[in-house]
């Protein structure tokens, strides 16, 4: 689903739109995550990595670019459907720390609290840009963490990123 047009559909269905487009994403669908929940709010999301063939290694573990790929672009969605359509986010960096095989379904918890928008929305206002690092743990059904996701996304407001990109000579 296109970003701009979930803006566009009354904040109550976001959720349920949010959802849709992650699970018709060929690239989302392929890694093997589904996802779990998405909060209402647009605050929360869920996704689960279930172990079964597709999901799988050589070894008979979960395959690292599954565990890698279903924290691919999830804090920019939710980012970018709850803030305007005159910010531009882009996932600027990723490093996964890997602390042990999994060989059991994985769960990754993705939270962004109405603080944390107040806060970009001030520092974007003061300085055109933030960036911000998000931590994502995989952990299985009774909490042990297997894999750490760390994040940095780029936000900007689009004036601000249209006008340093031409100062910048691009």
């Amino acid at each position: 689903m296109n970003l701009s047009l979930l803006l566009r559909i009354p904040i109550k269905w976001r959720a349920r739109a949010m959802r849709a487009g992650f699970a018709l994403h060929p690239a989302f669908r392929r890694s093997g995550g589904r996802i779990q929940l998405i909060s209402p709010d647009l605050s929360r999301v869920r996704i689960k990595l279930p172990f079964k063939r597709s999901t799988r290694n050589l070894v008979g573990s979960l395959y690292g670019g599954s565990l890698f790929a279903i924290t691919d672009g999830v804090h920019v969605a939710m980012l970018l459907a709850r803030l305007s359509s005159n910010f531009i986010v882009w996932d600027k960096a990723a490093a996964i720390r890997y602390r042990r095989p999994a060989y059991t379904s994985l769960f990754a918890e993705f939270c962004i609290n109405q603080k944390e928008i107040d806060d970009i929305c001030k520092e974007i206002e003061e300085n055109g840009e933030t960036s911000r690092k998000y931590t994502v743990e995989l952990k299985d059904q009774n909490g042990d963490i297997y894999t750490v996701v760390e994040r940095m996304i780029y936000i900007a407001d689009k004036a601000y990123y249209k006008q340093s990109k031409v100062s910048k000579g691009g």
